[in-house]
Formats: structure tokens, C-alpha cells, sequence
């Protein structure tokens, strides 16, 4: 894995490198649920900003960040709204439980030049223990050029993500078996309370984590580049 990120941080300074200053550099992180692609957005952002600091040692600003597309999820009232509610909550997770002409509105903002007097574009985040979105709780400052987008859906070849997906500079797609996904999201369903024991996690995994994640990779557009991601206790955090 650190061969492979460290030719994508070479890749990704190069191209920062190459841009008009009042460019950003979007890229988009997916996989399937326990894939990843969490860990290594956080890893690109915290060696990119290394980079910089290192060349720039007087900045006192980060140029990188990751996004997480959690704040997208749509809110449980929303899902209560649904015409089978009981099956949205069920699917919560699956890509028609997230908000994602929100996201591409979002990502649109980002895609603009930057000027003068461009201000903060704010994000929602996902607050686990009410199990619902926070509102603009991520502030994404003009100053950060570089951003790390990871989510499911970020290379699916549907509306309107698909959309989302031609506004990126570069698509990556984390690339992980089916059954090292599995025991992973066994360990952070029960982890983050989601499950009560071992038997009710691999319940969730099979029927609608994974479920997700044949779509993803059934509907996956084309990529730039295909990480492989190995077991490393490390990234137990997805």
C-alpha cells in the first residue's frame, strides 16, 4: 500500500503543481462499503499538506482536506417520508438514501474559479449518535486547493452521480475482496453500536452493505487509477 500512495502523492503534488492558482483540485475517492477509501483520503490529504508545509514553512493554513460524503445521507425524517419507509430505513446506506443533487451542488461550488473575495463553502457532516446530518459543520476554506472527496458513489455510472463524477479532476476507486470487506464491516458495525453482536453485523454486511457494493462495482465508471487495498489494521477505521 505505501508504494501505492506514495506514487499517487507524487501524482496528485505534480498535478497541484500544474494548476492555475484559482483552480482546485477535486478527486474522488470510492469503493464499496470497508474498502478504504476513508483511510487512504485521509492519508492523500495529511501527505499533501506535508508537501506544502515543507516547501512553504511559513503557511499556517492547510492547502488539503478530505470530504466525506456522510453528510448526504438523507435525514431519518426524509426516509419516514418514503412510500416504504420500513425499506428505507433497512437500505439506509444505499445510493438512493443519499441527498446527491445536494452533493453535485456542492461539488459545483467547488468547480468555480476562485477570486479575491471567495469565501468558505460549507458541508454537512453526519453526527453517528443521532444518526442524521449536521448542516454546514464543514467549513472548506478558499485557501484549500486540493480536496479528497470518498464515498460509495463517487464513480457510479448513474444520474446524477454520474454528473458529480464528470465535475472531478480524477477519479479513484479503492478496490478491495468481497469477504475482507465483510469481516471488516463486522468489526465497525459492532464498533460504532450499529449492531449488538457479531451475528446481527454480518446480517447487515451481507443484506445491505455488500448488496451496495455489487452495484458500485457492477455501475462503476471508468477510473484513473484502481488502488488495492490490503489488510492493514490501520485501516479498521474505514
Amino acid at each position: 500500500m505505501d508504494e501505492q500512495v506514495d506514487r499517487l502523492v507524487n501524482k496528485t503534488w505534480a498535478k497541484y503543481c500544474s494548476i492555475p492558482d484559482n483552480v482546485r483540485l477535486l478527486i474522488a475517492v470510492s469503493g464499496i462499503p470497508g474498502s478504504g477509501k476513508t483511510e487512504l483520503a485521509r492519508s492523500m490529504s495529511t501527505r499533501i499538506n506535508q508537501i506544502y508545509q515543507s516547501k512553504n514553512p511559513s503557511a499556517n493554513m492547510p492547502i488539503a482536506t478530505s470530504l466525506p460524503m456522510d453528510g448526504y445521507h438523507l435525514t431519518r425524517a426524509q426516509l419516514a417520508a418514503m412510500p416504504d419507509p420500513d425499506h428505507a430505513f433497512a437500505r439506509r446506506g444505499a445510493a438512493f438514501t443519499f441527498d446527491a443533487t445536494k452533493f453535485l451542488t456542492l461539488v459545483r461550488a467547488l468547480r468555480e474559479p476562485l477570486t479575491s473575495t471567495s469565501g468558505p463553502i460549507y458541508a454537512p457532516s453526519f453526527d453517528h449518535a443521532v444518526k442524521d446530518p449536521v448542516e454546514d459543520d464543514i467549513a472548506i476554506p478558499s485557501t484549500v486547493r486540493v480536496i479528497f472527496f470518498e464515498g460509495n458513489y463517487l464513480s457510479l455510472n448513474k444520474e446524477p452521480w454520474n454528473e458529480v463524477a464528470e465535475l472531478m479532476d480524477e477519479l479513484w476507486f479503492v478496490d478491495v475482496d468481497f469477504e475482507v470487506a465483510r469481516k471488516r464491516l463486522i468489526r465497525r458495525h459492532i464498533k460504532a453500536g450499529i449492531a449488538a453482536d457479531e451475528a446481527q453485523a454480518d446480517l447487515r454486511a451481507r443484506e445491505n452493505d455488500l448488496v451496495n457494493g455489487q452495484e458500485i462495482v457492477d455501475h462503476r465508471l471508468p477510473v484513473q487509477e484502481v488502488v488495492s487495498s490490503i489488510y492493514d489494521p490501520t485501516w479498521e477505521r474505514l
